[in-house]
């Protein structure tokens, strides 16, 4: 995403200082930064570039998807410690409030839902790829109440789940809402949730029990879930021009 000048050419985004105003801890593995900076207001889907520097000058970058909605106070990156990584040991180990680090963005036009795309609406997440559909859903769950919506996230286990309380007050509040944990590693712990992988026959099955065709489906994790997912979807007649994906490196065994 770049800035465009009054005569039409683009102009990169600057580095900007942000500040963490507090942190917590999803689970084992995943902590949310918390911070305010001075970027322009983001779109559900979209990220911040993050950028470190050691003392010896040294720059370390990472892209972070916003996990936040849309106009919240705080803008909220969900950060998974990834062994041997420069970036994230940083924030999930170290980070608190008052440090401050620089970011570029909201960047990332492509991958991104708003309430006037409209639905049926289907998000899929692998690991931590559930931080740019938590946005997407707490987006929906502001300004697009109703809206058919069916959320498949697979985890190893259980206790690897991102706010699997939230997720569950939203579902609750809403019955147009539907969310399906999958654990790949681990027992199902809710009534509905999914035992193994969101392999073909899981993801057909749980299209059937939706009774819906997506007008959108996005999909974000590491490329197995993604490619299985998005395979899924064209094969079950969904046209490829209705699916985005997200594919990154890391926790591959999370799908």
């Amino acid at each position: 995403m770049s800035a465009v000048l009054a005569g039409g050419a683009p102009r990169a985004l600057p580095w900007v200082a942000a500040t963490i105003t507090r942190t917590q801890a999803c689970t084992p593995r995943l902590r949310s930064i918390f911070l305010r900076a001075p970027t322009a207001p983001h779109v559900a889907g979209q990220h911040l570039d993050v950028r470190l520097t050691a003392a010896d000058g040294y720059h370390a970058r990472r892209p972070y998807s916003i996990a936040s909605a849309p106009g919240a106070a705080e803008t909220e990156l969900l950060v998974e410690s990834l062994p041997g990584g420069e970036v994230s040991p940083w924030f999930v180990d170290v980070a608190a409030p008052g440090d401050t680090f620089e970011v570029k963005g909201p960047l990332g036009g492509v991958f991104l839902w708003r309430p006037e795309d409209r639905g049926p609406l289907l998000l899929a997440g692998g690991g931590s790829g559930i931080a740019p559909l938590l946005s997407m859903v707490r987006e929906r769950a502001a300004r697009a109440p109703g809206m058919p919506t069916l959320l498949l996230y697979s985890v190893r286990r259980f206790e690897e789940a991102a706010y699997p309380e939230e997720l569950d007050a939203l579902e609750r509040a809403d019955p147009a809402l539907r969310v399906v944990i999958a654990t790949t590693r681990g027992p199902a712990e809710r009534p509905g949730d999914h035992e193994g992988r969101f392999d073909e026959r899981a993801v057909a099955e749980q299209l059937a029990r939706w009774g819906h065709s997506p007008l959108r489906a996005l999909v974000c994790g590491p490329t197995a879930f993604v490619e299985a997912v998005t395979g899924t979807l064209l094969g079950a007649g969904v046209p490829a021009s209705r699916i985005l994906a997200e594919r990154f490196g890391g926790s591959a065994a999370a799908a």
